[in-house]
C-alpha cells in the first residue's frame, strides 16, 4: 500500500546520482532410512557487550575491545508517522528484533522523521510528540536487550510549517536542532546508541555542509556544527555520525571541515551504492581510506538495485580490509531491486540481495577452523570424519531417548554452529558444533507419535525455521525459538500411502523448494512472494538402474 512512498528516496538517489552472477548458499538437507553424511562446521564468536565509544580511529565496546558496527537499516519509522497510520512499518517486537539479531549484526539504524518526534506540523497525535517518543524508546530499548548497538538517524525534515514528507538537501534550521537537542536528552544515560545527524546531504557546498546557509530552496540550514552543538549541550557524550555531501557518498572534504567536538567522539559517514558517485575501489581508496585512518567510518548505508550481491560483496572485502563500519539498506519487505529489500519476510528470509550480506556476516563472526563431516548414525548422534589434517570439532546432541535407527536426517545452521536431527516421528533435535552454544529448540506443526514416517528435513536461509518432509510427500513448517511459524506449503505432487518421499531442499532466498522421490521425481512448491525466484523444479530425474533416489540437492 505504501511502497510508492516508502522508496522514493531510493528512486530519488539513483536519479540524482546515476550518470553486477549471484554466488550464494545453497541449503542442502541428506537423508537416508538410518544415516547421513554431514557438513562441516566453524565456531561462533561471542556477542560482544553492549557499549560503544570512539577511541582514534576505531569504535570500542564497553570492554574496551575494538569493534565494527555491521547491521542493517530499519527503514519506516521515518515516513509511517507522516503518513499517519503507523510508528513503524512492520514488526517491531523482540521476535522481529530475534530474526535481525540471527543475522550476526550488532547495530540497526533507525531512521528518525523530526515532525513525528517533536509532534508539530500536523502529523497525526497516535503517532507523534510523546507517542512517537515512546515507540524509538521502547525499540531501542528491544536492540539493547539483543545486544545491539541502535544508531538514531535524523532522515526526513523540513522547514517551517512544512510537513517533513522526505529529505532535505539538509537539516533546516527551524526543527532539527530542537530535534537533536531532545533525542540526546532522552538518550543521555543509554550506552548503546549512537546518533547519526543528518542522512544524506546534497547540493549543498562544504560551508554550508559545516556552518549552514540559505538553499537554493529560500529556507536556512542548520549546519553539521550546530547540529553537534545541539547534542553536546545535552550533556551527551555518546558517538556521533556526520555523513558526507553528494547523498552521503562524497567524503573527499570531510577531514578539511570537520566538525569541532568537545567530546572527541566523531564518527564519519558514508553511504555507498552501485549507482553511488563513489562506487569503485580506486575512489573508495582515494576518499574513504583516508579519512578512515584519522576517525572511525561507518557506511551507513550500503546497497544495489539489481537484485544481486555482488556489488556489496566487493565494497563489504574492501571495508574489511580497510577498518570500515557497514549496514546494509534495508530490513523492509520490498522488491530488491526497488528498495533494495534484504528480506522477503519480517522472519528473515533473505532477498538474492540480502543473502549476500547475510552470508558475509555469518563469515565474520564465525572464527577459523579445520571445519569437518560428520555421520549421523540412527541414535541420533553425528560421528566426525576422520580425514587426513586437523581434527574435526566434536558434535553435542541433545539427550533424547528413542529406538534404534530412528534418527532420519540433520541439518545445518547457515553458521555450522549446529543444526538440527529429525526422528522418524517428527520431532528435531538441537545438536552444537564444537563450543558453540546449542540452538534454539525447534517447534513443529505436526508430528507422528509411534509413526516412523517422518524423512528430511530442511532450514530456510534465515534460520528462523523450516520444514520436515513424510515419506507421503507432505511438506510441515517447524520453527525455532519465539519465531512466527513459516508458511504452509502445497508440493505440485504427493504419494499418498506410500512412503517413497525422501529428499527436501530449498534455493538460497528460500523462495521455492523441492521434495524427492525414489523414483526420482521432484515435486516443487513455492514459499515466499518474491518474484523471478528460481529453484528446484517439477521434474524427474533419470536414476541409475537398481537404484533409487534417496536425497535432494539444489544449487539455485
Amino acid at each position: 500500500m505504501h511502497r510508492v512512498v516508502k522508496w522514493r528516496n531510493l528512486l530519488c538517489k539513483i536519479v540524482r546520482r546515476a550518470s553486477a552472477s549471484v554466488a550464494v548458499l545453497a541449503t542442502i538437507a541428506y537423508a537416508t532410512t538410518t544415516a547421513g553424511a554431514f557438513m562441516g562446521s566453524r565456531a561462533a564468536a561471542t556477542t560482544p557487550p553492549i557499549g560503544v565509544t570512539v577511541r582514534g580511529n576505531q569504535l570500542v565496546n564497553s570492554s574496551g575491545a575494538a569493534i565494527r558496527v555491521l547491521g542493517v537499516d530499519r527503514s519506516g519509522t521515518e515516513y509511517a508517522c507522516a503518513e499517519g497510520w503507523g510508528s513503524f512499518d512492520g514488526p517491531s517486537d523482540a521476535t522481529s528484533v530475534a530474526a535481525i539479531a540471527f543475522w550476526h549484526v550488532n547495530a540497526v539504524r533507525v531512521p528518525l522523521n523530526e515532525d513525528c518526534w517533536l509532534g508539530i506540523n500536523g502529523v497525526n497525535p497516535n503517532y507523534s510528540g510523546v507517542a512517537y517518543q515512546n515507540a524509538i524508546k521502547g525499540y531501542v530499548s528491544e536492540l539493547n536487550q539483543a545486544g545491539l548497538i541502535a544508531i538514531l538517524d535524523l532522515h526526513w525534515s523540513a522547514p517551517g510549517t512544512t510537513l517533513a514528507s522526505g529529505q532535505q538537501v539538509m537539516a533546516d534550521a527551524d526543527h532539527s536542532p530542537a530535534m537533536w537537542s531532545s533525542v540526546a536528552s532522552a538518550f543521555r544515560s543509554v550506552a548503546g546508541v549512537m546518533f547519526d545527524l543528518y542522512n544524506e546531504p546534497h547540493d549543498i557546498s562544504w560551508s554550508c555542509w559545516l556552518n549552514g546557509c540559505i538553499t537554493s530552496g529560500g529556507w536556512q540550514a542548520a549546519g553539521m556544527q550546530s547540529l553537534l552543538n545541539a547534542v553536546r549541550a545535552s550533556g551527551d557524550t555518546q558517538p556521533v555520525l556526520v555523513g558526507g555531501l553528494n547523498w552521503a557518498g562524497d567524503l573527499s572534504g570531510w577531514l578539511a571541515h570537520e566538525p569541532v567536538d568537545p567530546a572527541h567522539q566523531l564518527v564519519a559517514s558514508a553511504h555507498i551504492y552501485n549507482f553511488s558517485q563513489c562506487a569503485t575501489p580506486a575512489c573508495w581508496d582515494a576518499t574513504i581510506a583516508p579519512v578512515a585512518a584519522a576517525v572511525p567510518v561507518v557506511t551507513g548505508e550500503i546497497g544495489e538495485n539489481d537484485c544481486s550481491p555482488a556489488f556489496i560483496d566487493s565494497y563489504m572485502a574492501w571495508a574489511d580490509a580497510h577498518g570500515v563500519s557497514y549496514l546494509g539498506w534495508s530490513w523492509n519487505t520490498a522488491n530488491c531491486s526497488g528498495g533494495p529489500a534484504l528480506i522477503t519476510s519480517y522472519s528473515g528470509s533473505p532477498t538474492a540481495f540480502g543473502a549476500g550480506l547475510q552470508s558475509h556476516l555469518g563469515a565474520l563472526v564465525a572464527q577459523p577452523s579445520p571445519g569437518g563431516q560428520y555421520v549421523l548414525d540412527g541414535s541420533g548422534h553425528l560421528d566426525p570424519v576422520a580425514t587426513a589434517g586437523a581434527p574435526t570439532p566434536a558434535a553435542t546432541s541433545e539427550s533424547w531417548a528413542t529406538s534404534a535407527g530412528l534418527a532420519r536426517a540433520a541439518v545445518s545452521r547457515l553458521d555450522d554452529t549446529g543444526g538440527y536431527v529429525l526422528d522418524g516421528y517428527g520431532s528435531l533435535h538441537p545438536f552444537s558444533i564444537g563450543s558453540n552454544t546449542m540452538p534454539p529448540a525447534a517447534a513443529t506443526s505436526a508430528s507422528w507419535p509411534g509413526w516412523d514416517i517422518a524423512r528430511s528435513v530442511a532450514l530456510l536461509p534465515s534460520g528462523a525455521g523450516g520444514y520436515v518432509l513424510d515419506g507421503w510427500g507432505g511438506v510441515h513448517p517447524f520453527t525455532t525459538a519465539a519465531n512466527p511459524m513459516p508458511a504452509a506449503v502445497s508440493p505440485s505432487t504427493s504419494w499418498p500411502e506410500q512412503d517413497v518421499a525422501r529428499g527436501l531442499a530449498f534455493n538460497s532466498a528460500g523462495t521455492i523448494g523441492g521434495a524427492a522421490s525414489t523414483t526420482g521425481q521432484v515435486s516443487a512448491f513455492g514459499l515466499g512472494t518474491a518474484s523471478g525466484s528460481t529453484g528446484p523444479s517439477t521434474g524427474s530425474a533419470v536414476l541409475t538402474p537398481g537404484t533409487t533416489g534417496r536425497g535432494l540437492m539444489s544449487t539455485w
